[in-house]
């Protein structure tokens, strides 16, 4: 499963969810569902920019954890 720490890297460089949305142009919205795990896919461009924006890697962004068996 990937985990998406998006918030962390907003708290470390304390960023509002907001002025990110305003410096990649994806709309709050989509940055809100893509920050509580509520997307499927994330394109190359839009982490590219989420990367550039937060001066980061994707691995800071992006957590790979093995999924529980049930």
């Amino acid at each position: 499963m990937i985990i998406i720490r998006l918030d962390r890297m907003l708290a470390d460089r304390k960023m509002q969810l907001k002025e990110l949305s305003e410096a990649v142009d994806i709309s709050v919205v989509n940055l809100s569902n893509l920050n509580r795990g509520k997307v499927k896919a994330i394109r190359f461009t839009t982490l590219n920019a989420i990367c550039k924006a937060l001066d980061c890697q994707p691995g800071d962004i992006l957590e790979y954890v093995e999924d529980e068996e049930v």
